[in-house]
């Protein structure tokens, strides 16, 4: 053990192998590798880390950005000594600090992770990763997808990874879509139908082992079928009679040709199978008699309804047959090929009703595609989830930047409706429009399962096919148990009238006690009806957190009402947002929210607060804050606040002020060098007054004229830090100004 200072000496002259070796010495000497991990950030990156001031452990940085950039061959680890280690094997040593990986294009990553070689690095990430992401992604072949398959099972259905993220996919290929979704949702063929590494996937064969081994004496009441549980908090679990519903769910998906693998169809007289333990690569199988080889000719094939009392189906392959690596959906599902018109009867038949609305779907219905989410005329491929295992599955799931057509709305809603981990869902600039329906009929059938998490949704587009408020109402009318919901639509339909007209199944009536902690809406520029958000905040006891973005209001009376509203049915309300929301004739409501004493923070954000104020508005604001002691943040970003008014704000910290305030945002004000250096200056003298304490800690000043004087700003700055902590940029006003002149 060296003493601190040789060792913090020796540190920076380590090459990245030994340096990591050292960090559990480093740390009980009490030397912080921090600075080299940093440095070595800069010297092989060589670019600044976006949000850079928040992150705290710079090793962790380093390797986990480090790791994706070997995987993706955008770094070459000879270009610097201290990664040129023949000790170091730069996948193998990095992989054990990626929580986040990011796989593109032709999905080339998929393919190296699941090589022979690097089995290790799969197993260290299937420990690690949390987050998996996929992006700008293209078709590609069937042993891609093959690759794809095996890193998927081995990182959600055998791993720790709990969010699926997939981003700018303007073209998506339904096929591959469909894929990451269902094995997401924690869907998969039957161990064998993948081999891992020339074999089936050992992990599967285990589970396999012990099930049998633990149920051999009523192996003969159980079928070789029954629902696989995952691992960890997020398993899928149930009744059997709940797991069987689930089982017997369809996931539409696009036309795909009879498989020609043998024993993997359905037939017209199903067949029971043996239940045969998994015991060194051996696999459950059926007899010759019982299963064909041969696909069935369509018309004679068709659904039986399962009698009571048999024994589940096994839809598994014969002894010793793999799937085709040409077949990728049989990876993932037994295709059954039926009409629509056939799967509609088989759902009523099942259910015993008939399809419903889409706002009062029945329990464990599949989506049948209606209210916009139904194409009518032809068959359609339809995955049987019946032949499938479920296996744990991630609990968020981000979509951005993918239309999702009619088909693949239907698909994910059947996916939706058992997925009882699931937490979080967003869904932005997918292309809905009406399919919304589709989705949200999904979604309220898994908030009737008693076991369902489902807890924050995000849907956010270009158009919006109805009032965004009546949309609102729709989805905690379906979605009550929601915590958190954000709506955002960049235009309104060209169709749609300016005031919309209330939907009888979204009533004020029907609208349920909501458990809704935060709300943000996101309006087309419509007109904010207070009448319409009434429902909403009535049912909203919890409501926590306001957001109203881009509204426009109809009368000058609507403001003062909805803080009525919300102070009669809110009483819970901490954080309250209006952004681009012309609230310059408001001036009395925004004094009134100024000393709500239930409110910690309030943003005004590009609302056009001094457009026609008077300095003695800015006064009775500055008064209003300084009796405030709730308020702790407080956000004014692209007010016009200028100079003059910056310096008046800093007497809200002055000798006589009972604030708390804390944070302080003054973005995109126009604020100039001198005009920061003065603030700076008056906020030191009542720091001195009031003898060194005062509450303020934070103050963000992006996109504001700092370059104009760099030396003034400099100084204002570095006086600045030694108060509190500031967030600024380095932003180039002159040429942003310009951007703004050539689009006028």
């Amino acid at each position: 053990a060296l003493p601190g200072h040789l060792l913090r000496g020796l540190l920076p002259l380590l090459s990245v192998f030994h340096l990591e070796r050292a960090e559990d010495a480093a740390r009980r000497a009490g030397v912080s590798t921090q600075p080299i991990w940093r440095k070595l950030w800069d010297d092989v990156m060589k670019t600044r880390p976006p949000n850079s001031e928040s992150i705290t452990c710079w090793r962790k940085k380093f390797l986990e950005t480090f790791f994706s950039n070997v995987l993706h061959g955008v770094l070459d680890v000879s270009s610097d000594w201290r990664l040129n280690d023949r000790h170091f094997s730069p996948l193998l040593h990095s992989s054990p600090h990626v929580s986040q990986l990011t796989l593109c294009n032709m999905l080339q990553g998929a393919v190296e992770l699941t090589a022979e070689h690097n089995h290790k690095v799969l197993e260290n990430l299937a420990g690690s990763l949390r987050i998996l992401k996929f992006q700008h992604l293209l078709s590609c072949d069937q042993s891609i997808r093959r690759s794809l398959v095996l890193l998927l099972h081995r990182l959600i259905h055998h791993g720790s990874v709990s969010q699926v993220s997939m981003c700018s996919w303007p073209v998506p290929d339904t096929v591959l879509l469909v894929l990451i979704l269902s094995m997401s949702a924690g869907f998969w063929r039957s161990g064998n139908a993948l081999a891992c590494h020339g074999s089936p996937c050992g992990l599967c064969r285990e589970e396999d082992k012990a099930q049998s081994q633990e149920s051999a004496p009523e192996g003969a009441e159980r079928g070789c079928s029954a629902e696989r549980e995952g691992s960890g908090g997020e398993n899928q679990k149930g009744s059997p009679e709940e797991a069987e519903a689930r089982m017997n769910s369809v996931l539409p998906g696009p036309r795909s040709p009879p498989l020609r693998n043998p024993a993997c169809e359905e037939t017209s007289s199903e067949v029971l199978c043996d239940h045969t333990s998994i015991q060194g690569g051996s696999l459950p199988h059926c007899s010759s008699e019982q299963l064909s080889c041969h696909p069935v000719p369509r018309k004679t094939r068709r659904r039986l309804k399962p009698a009571v009392g048999r024994k589940r189906r096994c839809l598994r392959r014969s002894r010793g047959h793999y799937a085709d690596p040409e077949d990728l959906y049989d990876f993932v599902f037994t295709v059954a090929r039926e009409d629509n018109s056939e799967l509609l009867d088989k759902t009523r038949t099942t259910e015993g009703e008939n399809t419903e609305n889409w706002t009062s779907s029945s329990p464990g219905s599949p989506c049948t595609g209606h209210a916009g989410c139904k194409k009518r005329g032809g068959p359609a491929g339809i995955f049987s989830l019946k032949a499938a295992h479920r296996f744990r599955s991630v609990s968020t799931l981000e979509l951005f930047s993918i239309p999702l057509t009619g088909e693949t709305c239907r698909a994910l809603s059947n996916l939706l409706s058992s997925w009882v981990s699931l937490e979080n869902l967003v869904l932005s600039y997918n292309g809905l429009h009406a399919n919304i329906s589709c989705i949200l009929s999904g979604l309220r059938t898994l908030s009737r399962h008693p076991e369902c998490r489902f807890r924050v949704l995000r849907v956010s587009d270009m158009f919006s096919h109805m009032p965004c408020m009546e949309l609102v109402c729709c989805v905690l009318s379906a979605l009550p148990q929601l915590h958190t919901l954000s709506v955002s639509f960049d235009l309104k339909n060209h169709l749609e009238g300016s005031r919309p007209e209330e939907n009888p199944s979204c009533s004020k009536a029907e609208m349920p006690e909501s458990c809704l902690e935060v709300l943000e809406i996101r309006f087309p520029r419509e007109p904010l009806h207070t009448a319409f958000l009434l429902p909403v905040l009535k049912a909203s006891k919890s409501l926590q957190q306001l957001s109203l973005d881009s509204a426009t209001l109809p009368c000058p009376q609507e403001l003062g009402l909805l803080l009525e509203v919300l102070k009669e049915y809110t009483p819970n309300l901490k954080k309250l947002s209006f952004h681009d929301v012309n609230l310059a004739e408001h001036q009395k409501e925004i004094l009134l929210l100024l000393q709500d004493p239930r409110l910690q923070e309030i943003t005004f954000s590009f609302c056009r607060l001094f457009e026609s104020s008077t300095a003695e508005f800015l006064s009775e604001i500055i008064n209003t804050v300084k009796r405030n002691s709730s308020l702790k943040s407080l956000k004014l970003p692209g007010n016009r606040l200028g100079n003059h008014r910056l310096v008046a704000l800093a007497d809200i910290f002055s000798e006589d002020s009972s604030s708390s305030l804390c944070q302080l945002d003054v973005s995109s004000n126009c604020i100039k060098p001198d005009g920061l250096l003065e603030f700076t200056k008056k906020l030191e003298g009542h720091i001195q007054q009031r003898g060194g304490q005062i509450p303020f800690t934070h103050l963000r000043l992006f996109q504001n004229w700092l370059d104009q004087d760099a030396e003034t700003a400099q100084e204002a700055l570095q006086r600045l830090k030694a108060m509190c902590s500031v967030v600024n940029d380095s932003w180039d006003s002159s040429q942003a100004f310009a951007d703004y002149i050539s689009v006028m």
